[in-house]
């Protein structure tokens, strides 16, 4: 048994490595820039070799200049074309062809992978760095604050929360048990500024009679997700975030962020987003 999840973990590892595209399009722009730079570099150089081993291959570079290989592999990866050196021997000539098809190749896949990253829906939502559980309306709440980060809505957004924690069956195996939690309202149809997102633990709950030290002891996670379609673009944007026990704090409630201009217009206080108070059961 042991035998067979180490291979399933070895493929999933293997699975994940080969899996070129997904790396290079969740790659922070520094490793990506970087990658593309080297596999540049790389490719010139390799056809700078290819082209010094026939002497005479390229007129007018000087013989046995390296740098000179090198710099006509990139005006011809480039399709730049100065004219001061061209190639002169049939050998060079299907280097060359070999080369600009490659290289159109490439530039091709670079153009369509940043594309890509550009084109990709993001969601700029801020979660609170602390979920509390409090007393709301009479009624212990878990909750936590979103906030859109941009000046747009975000329609028909939606909230799920799920607890996420380890069990033990008969047999004494541990198992990562998930649990939907409800929540007072999971559709907000204009998601502008914030929102408080709350479950009532009541007795239907699974969180009835949980208390900080069990769910430590149980590894839990309190795994929040939002949805919904970005005005702007009219694409479904997605963000998720997860409070374990050290980011619940029991008996706190968030600060009051909401004000009023002199002209009576609502305002929101940002600065105070992740403000908390002593309070509350």
């Amino acid at each position: 048994m042991h035998g067979k999840r180490a291979e399933r973990a070895r493929h999933a590892l293997r699975a994940t490595r080969t899996d070129l595209y997904h790396a290079l399009l969740t790659a922070n722009w520094g490793v990506l820039f970087g990658l593309l730079a080297a596999a540049y570099v790389v490719f010139n150089l390799v056809f700078a070799v290819l082209y010094r081993l026939q002497d005479g291959s390229i007129l007018n570079a000087k013989p046995g200049s390296f740098m000179d290989a090198f710099f006509f592999s990139v005006q011809t990866m480039a399709t730049i074309g100065y004219g001061d050196m061209h190639p002169a021997t049939l050998y060079a000539n299907l280097l060359v062809t070999v080369e600009v098809l490659l290289g159109l190749t490439g530039f091709a896949l670079a153009t369509g992978l940043i594309f890509a990253r550009f084109s990709r829906p993001t969601a700029r939502i801020m979660f609170s760095r602390y979920a509390a559980v409090t007393i709301h309306d009479g009624q212990r709440m878990l909750m936590f604050r979103a906030a859109n980060q941009r000046r747009n809505r975000i329609l028909e957004a939606r909230a799920s929360l799920m607890l996420v924690q380890n069990e033990w069956t008969k047999e004494g195996t541990v198992m990562r048990r998930f649990y939907d939690l409800k929540l007072t309202r999971s559709h907000n149809p204009t998601f502008a500024l914030t929102w408080t997102v709350m479950h009532p633990i009541d007795g239907e709950s699974p969180l009835k009679g949980v208390t900080d030290e069990s769910l430590k002891e149980r590894e839990a996670e309190i795994v929040a997700s939002l949805s919904g379609t970005d005005e702007s673009f009219s694409q479904t944007i997605h963000a998720r975030h997860g409070y374990d026990a050290d980011h619940i704090r029991w008996g706190w409630r968030f600060a009051d962020i909401i004000g009023r201009t002199p002209e009576g217009r609502v305002t929101i206080d940002y600065d105070k987003f992740h403000d908390m108070e002593k309070g509350g059961g």
